[in-house]
């Protein structure tokens, strides 16, 4: 049987290309090698009301609210990556001028390149990937701070969540 999954780059501690990459099984979490980086992906969007895009992940993922995002895959940059999630997961194609980075953040094994995206999009713009996402609803400050109280988000966005909000 073969392994679902897909090869990703492995990154120096500066953030450059090693030139080796390894494979990462789906739903599993990666095995980097030690003084090895993998890049991984969110993106934060926020309507003119100035409420913020999360999806609910599918019980299979955890039933968590989380941002959009993914990992980068060998040879994307993590802004190609971005955009594909956000097609993948959601349905839509995002320009490049419509996005741009906010923040990356280093951590033992990974990069975290956290994009920012300002546009009004409609909840019946979006399709979903049923086998991922339960549903997507923009939330409020205060509720995105009550699901974190509750443990509802997933704990891997809370720096980047703490840091936009």
């Amino acid at each position: 049987m073969t392994k679902k999954g897909e090869y990703v780059d492995l990154y120096d501690s500066k953030k450059k290309l090693t030139g080796e990459r390894i494979f990462r099984e789906k739903g599993k979490p990666s095995e980097v090698p030690e003084d090895n980086y993998i890049i991984v992906v969110l993106a934060i969007i926020i309507n003119s009301k100035g409420q913020y895009l999360f999806q609910k992940t599918s019980a299979r993922k955890g039933g968590l609210w989380a941002l959009s995002g993914g990992h980068v895959k060998a040879g994307q940059t993590s802004l190609e990556a971005i955009k594909e999630e956000l097609n993948e997961e959601l349905g839509i194609i995002v320009d490049n001028d419509e996005i741009s980075l906010f923040k990356t953040y280093k951590y033992q094994n990974a990069f975290k390149d956290v994009y920012i995206i300002k546009k009004d999009y409609e909840l019946s713009d979006f399709i979903l990937e049923k086998d991922e996402l339960d549903e997507v609803a923009y939330l409020s400050k205060e509720l995105i701070l009550s699901l974190i109280e509750e443990q509802k988000i997933r704990k891997t966005n809370l720096d980047v969540i703490n840091d936009f909000l």
